[in-house]
């Protein structure tokens, strides 16, 4: 962790993820919920529409 002007950064350097906040309590809670967000799995923005389709072969 470190002061940046009036922000405390918060960095997690195994991962490369990192937060900020204005007081170093914010920073790390910051820097936790980056990491939590960052192991989700993801999950898709849309739908899949799933259709039947009948065709015809020859």
């Amino acid at each position: 962790m470190w002061r940046e002007g009036d922000w405390y950064v918060s960095q997690c350097l195994e991962i490369d993820v990192a937060s900020q906040g204005r007081t170093e309590e914010e920073a790390l809670e910051n820097l936790k919920e980056a990491l939590e967000l960052h192991f989700q799995p993801p999950l898709a923005t849309h739908p899949s529409e799933v259709r039947t389709v009948e065709v015809e072969a020859a």
